[in-house]
């Protein structure tokens, strides 16, 4: 799986995540009539949602994301492809505390509400980091692909030949000469 792609799912798997619990959340919160939770709810979403937004921003996420890519194993073939296997090996984490701050919200309302920012934290915080790795790899000519590998190891790359993006610079167009 192709790394922009695998943090464009992982990003729509937080918005999924924190959107479930959300959903839990309140209905949990509704049915314990329990108002201050709700008024909470939204003023923790809130500073989650503006902080996930300034830990998202373009600098942080290139830097982030640079000590990954130079780290990446160089290899000219293409690996085997299994994108269902990879996602459910790097984030298999997400779907348990997904699972299990829902689980209680009926019992424990709180627990969800809290879960739900974290996971918008996240969502938001790697927002653009696909967007820096696409232009690490139309710089470089190069493609980064997840490595298969066990759930409880790091995330490891590959780099692979690609297709280098050649835009004119403002000094490849020049006026003609006067006659």
């Amino acid at each position: 799986m192709r790394y922009p792609d695998f943090l464009r799912t992982a990003v729509l798997l937080f918005a999924a995540s924190a959107t479930a619990l959300a959903v839990v959340a309140i209905a949990g919160a509704r049915g314990t009539d329990d108002t201050t939770l709700l008024y909470f709810a939204v003023g923790w979403w809130t500073v989650a949602a503006i902080a996930g937004g300034l830990m998202g921003r373009g600098e942080t996420a290139a830097r982030s994301t640079a000590k990954l890519l130079a780290s990446a194993r160089t290899t000219p073939l293409l690996p085997e492809l299994q994108p269902g296997t990879i996602l459910f090996n790097r984030l298999w984490w997400l779907l348990v505390f997904t699972v299990a701050a829902g689980a209680i919200a009926f019992v424990v309302p709180q627990v969800p509400t809290i879960a739900a920012g974290y996971a918008l934290i996240y969502g938001l915080g790697w927002r653009r980091h696909s967007s820096a790795v696409i232009a690490v790899e139309e710089r470089d000519g190069v493609r980064f692909y997840v490595e298969p590998n066990s759930p409880f190891k790091p995330t490891r790359l590959l780099r692979t030949p690609g297709f280098r993006k050649n835009e004119p610079s403002p000094m490849d167009v020049r006026e003609p000469a006067a006659p």
